[in-house]
């Protein structure tokens, strides 16, 4: 499956200009890179997004360091997760990560990364619906990588969870389900509220910063106001 006409056709001129250059420069350094998230998934939905997130099998910030110095735009690095922003003189702005797989030392805490592939990168995440990737390289730019039925689950209207601990490692996700479904009008998953619920009688939001939460319920606020 391929959209690259969904994306042009979301995308204004100047925004998928730039991530055709990711693509091209990626290749020049022998990576390979993937637009990734909630990117991907409202394009398929037809809706505008801003936000541009690639993820990078290879090393993002080095990537990104050469696209600065090529078009001059401002690079922000975070060293310690493997990601930098890289904001241009128009305005835009995209997000370059690493690929990574995470584990977390305790429910509640914060990962712990390490470089990997496109596919554990897209197994960390948090529902199949953010777990669909499309290629920015030149050669088969707009291909869609789903490796999960995140687009069935698109189809169908549905919120699932990657993993039957996901919400244990990371309860903040019980909060966000909340939030996809006001948005976009989706039920949640069987097994997934089942999991919700399990993790909410075990107390899983107790492991989470009252920062965390707070965060999420401004968000979730946004989305029903």
């Amino acid at each position: 499956m391929n959209i690259k006409s969904k994306i042009e056709a979301v995308f204004p001129s100047k925004a998928f200009t730039l991530v055709r250059e990711v693509g091209l420069k990626a290749g020049s350094l022998g990576y390979r890179s993937y637009m990734v998230g909630g990117s991907v998934r409202d394009i398929i939905l037809g809706r505008s997004h801003i936000d541009i997130d690639i993820t990078v099998e290879g090393d993002a910030i080095k990537l990104g360091k050469a696209i600065a110095k090529d078009t001059g735009a401002v690079i922000t690095v975070y060293k310690s997760f493997g990601t930098c922003t890289l904001a241009f003189k128009d305005g835009s702005k995209i997000d370059l990560a690493t690929a990574r797989s995470e584990t977390y030392k305790r429910p509640g805490a914060m990962p712990t990364t390490k470089p990997s592939t496109l596919k554990e990168d897209l197994r960390r995440r948090d529902f199949t619906i953010n777990a669909i990737a499309v290629s920015v390289m030149a050669k088969d730019f707009g291909e869609v990588y789903d490796l999960f039925d995140g687009i069935g689950d698109l189809k169908s209207g549905r919120i699932r969870i990657m993993h039957s601990r996901s919400f244990t490692d990371d309860p903040t996700r019980i909060l966000r389900a909340r939030r996809f479904a006001a948005r976009f009008g989706f039920s949640i998953e069987p097994k997934t509220d089942l999991l919700m619920k399990k993790a909410l009688i075990n107390r899983a939001l107790d492991t989470v910063s009252p920062a965390r939460i707070q965060k999420e319920l401004m968000l979730i606020s946004k989305e029903i106001l």
